[in-house]
C-alpha cells in the first residue's frame, strides 16, 4: 500500500499528504486493497484549482485503519472497475453525474441523484433529468415479478424510489432512484464551518440525525486538534446504541 496514506479515524490528513498516482496505478491499488479485505468507504471528485482530482477512501475493520489515494483523469474519461469491484459502481455513477467524467465500460451508467452536473465541458447547460423518468434494469422470465416502493415513505425515511425484481421471495435485483429531495447541502457546507453547519449536517437524513451530528463533531475535533474526554466518547456510544 505504498501508494496510499494510512491513518486512524477521527484524525485529519492534509491534501498534499495524499499520494497522487497515475489512473492505472490508482485503480490497481483500489482493486488490490479490496482483494485484501478492505472496503471502499468513499470515492469522489473535487476541483482544486488545477482540475478534477479523484479521491478514494478505504477502510479496514480488521486493522482499524483508513487509507486514501488520489489521481487526476488524463482526459474526460477513466476506466470503470465496477465489474471487478461492484462496491464502486454507485460512486462512479455519482462522479460521472457531477463532473461529466465518463467511466468506460461501466455496466449501468445511470444517474444516481438526477442532479445538474457541477462541472461539464462544452457550451450550454445539460438538460435536467426528471427523477424516475428513465429506464430501469429489469429481470424477465416466468415467475419474475416487480415490486415498486416509494418515492413517498412513511415516517422519517428520505424520498427514494426502489424497484425490486423478484422471483418468489428471492430478490434478483434492486434498482434505486434517489434525488427526489435534493437540497444541495454539500454546497451549503462549503467554505464553512458556518453557524448553521451543525444543523445542516443533522438534517441530511432524518433517520441518521445522531450519526451525522456526531460525524460533524468528530470532523471539527480532528481539524482543531481538540482532545475528546473519555466521558464524551462514552456518551456518544450510548447515543449510537439507542
Amino acid at each position: 500500500m505504498s501508494g496510499m496514506i494510512r491513518f486512524h479515524n477521527a484524525t485529519s490528513v492534509g491534501l498534499r499528504e495524499i499520494p497522487e498516482l497515475q489512473p492505472e496505478a490508482f485503480l490497481a491499488h483500489i482493486l488490490d486493497t479490496t482483494d485484501h479485505g478492505w472496503r471502499v468507504a468513499a470515492y469522489f471528485g473535487a476541483h482544486d484549482g488545477t482540475g478534477l482530482r479523484l479521491y478514494c477512501l478505504l477502510a479496514s475493520k480488521a486493522e482499524g485503519l483508513l487509507a486514501m489515494t488520489a489521481t487526476r483523469p488524463l482526459e474526460d474519461a477513466i476506466p470503470s472497475i465496477a465489474l471487478l469491484c461492484p462496491q464502486v459502481s454507485l460512486f462512479e455513477r455519482e462522479i460521472a453525474e457531477q463532473f461529466g467524467l465518463t467511466f468506460q465500460e461501466h455496466p449501468w451508467p445511470k444517474p444516481v441523484r438526477f442532479q445538474m452536473p457541477l462541472f461539464h465541458q462544452g457550451e450550454g447547460q445539460p438538460a435536467p433529468v426528471v427523477p424516475g423518468a428513465m429506464e430501469y434494469y429489469r429481470v424477465a422470465g416466468e415467475g419474475v415479478h416487480e415490486v415498486a416502493v416509494g418515492p413517498v415513505h412513511a415516517g422519517i425515511i428520505e424520498p427514494g424510489h426502489f424497484r425490486f425484481q423478484c422471483y418468489g421471495e428471492q430478490v434478483m435485483h434492486l434498482e434505486i432512484s434517489l434525488g427526489y429531495q435534493h437540497r444541495a447541502i454539500e454546497q451549503m457546507l462549503l467554505a464553512g464551518p458556518h453557524p448553521r453547519s451543525r444543523y445542516q449536517m443533522e438534517t441530511i437524513a432524518g433517520d441518521t440525525t445522531i450519526g451525522h451530528g456526531q460525524a460533524y463533531a468528530m470532523i471539527m475535533e480532528a481539524l482543531s486538534g481538540a482532545f475528546v474526554p473519555a466521558r464524551a466518547e462514552a456518551i456518544r456510544g450510548i447515543a449510537r446504541a439507542g
